[in-house]
């Protein structure tokens, strides 16, 4: 096979599985907390405070991935 093509089969492998995880996380933990809110909606700010640096670092994962590909595909060599 083409070095080139394996190189572009594993850069798009790479980001679509490194996709899946964050994907399931953001839906957990968005859906969770939503249910939490829905429980007791005057926790609202203290569930928030807590969500959102959680996603941020739930969508860095799908970031690191994004890069992966990237550096794949524009690596010389």
């Amino acid at each position: 096979m083409d070095p080139k093509l394996m190189v572009y089969l594993g850069a798009a492998l790479s980001m679509g599985l490194g996709a899946i995880g964050p994907g399931f996380g953001l839906g957990n933990a968005v859906g969770k907390a939503f249910e939490s809110l829905g429980r007791n909606p005057e926790s609202a700010k203290a569930i928030n405070s807590i969500l959102y640096p959680a996603l941020g670092l739930i969508e860095a994962v799908a970031i690191y991935a994004l890069l992966v590909s990237v550096a794949l595909i524009f690596a010389k060599g």
